[in-house]
């Protein structure tokens, strides 16, 4: 049995299991025979650079992965990964700039696939100020982390249950499409801490509720946000494709005029 192609083979068979995926289904999705595809899961034939990449698409593998399984087949990796500081990333990191900036005078910022921020707009600073342990805002900022931790933003969301079981729910479907052990780890150490539902579920505050909202308390007020996500749908290196922009609009016209007036003695 040739080791090479069973380490690949098993790759395959563990993200096909992931995804729910027969063989049937999956030959069928890669346009290939369901007896080759169990030849290359066992071992007893070693697939092509072609194959296994046609294999990562049709699993929807992310592109880190997709390196290890043509890795595990004996071939380069085909996608780049460059740090974010490398020239070749900054017109993708002036597009993220651009997007931020323009998202003002509501918060919004950038994240890897660990949810460490690597930007943040001018709105962002005044709503995490002040937290109680500040460890939680020295860099690298774990945004999860710093939303949930007792000692971080916590105590100041109004709706917590509904918010850390939403966020963990969005970390659990995370892991599932990453397989990342380093966010497997968070989800672990979120979990632990208090606030949230026994079973996590997602409680809704108001039946007639169209989006869970993120409920923030500043001074007397209690600002209502809702958040969007943005990718970059075609990138082709590593590192440009797991960042994610959040960004967080007024869900009320009181939360848009507090955060305007934040805006306004900013610029004053």
């Amino acid at each position: 049995m040739n080791g090479t192609a069973n380490a690949v083979g098993d790759l395959i068979r563990e993200w096909r299991a992931r995804r729910r995926m027969s063989q049937l289904d999956l030959a069928a999705e890669t346009d290939i025979s369901q007896r080759h595809l169990s030849f290359v899961e066992s071992g007893r034939a070693a697939p092509s650079r072609d194959m296994v990449i046609r294999l990562a698409d049709g699993l929807d593998v992310p592109l880190r992965q997709r390196n290890r399984m043509l890795l595990a087949a004996g071939f380069a990796p085909h996608y780049s990964e460059r740090p974010l500081a490398d020239p070749s990333l900054s017109p993708a990191l002036e597009t993220v700039k651009l997007v931020l900036k323009g998202h003002e005078p509501f918060p919004a910022f950038a994240v890897d696939s660990h949810w460490t921020m690597v930007a943040a707009n001018d709105a962002v600073a005044p709503l995490i100020a002040g937290v109680e342990d500040p460890a939680l805002l020295q860099a690298p900022v774990n945004v999860l982390r710093l939303c949930l931790h007792p000692g971080g933003l916590a105590p100041r969301i109004a709706n917590l249950a509904e918010w850390r079981a939403h966020l963990l729910a969005r970390l659990k479907r995370q892991n599932e499409i990453y397989a990342d052990p380093l966010l497997e780890e968070l989800e672990e150490e979120l979990r632990g801490y208090p606030g949230g539902v026994s079973q996590g579920r997602i409680v809704h505050d108001e039946g007639t509720a169209i989006a869970h909202l993120l409920r923030l308390k500043a001074g007397k007020d209690v600002l209502s946000f809702i958040g969007t996500i943005t990718v970059f749908g075609t990138a082709l290196d590593v590192t440009l494709s797991e960042l994610a922009i959040e960004s967080f609009f007024p869900a009320d016209p009181e939360t848009a005029a507090h955060l305007t007036k934040l805006a306004r003695e900013r610029s004053g």
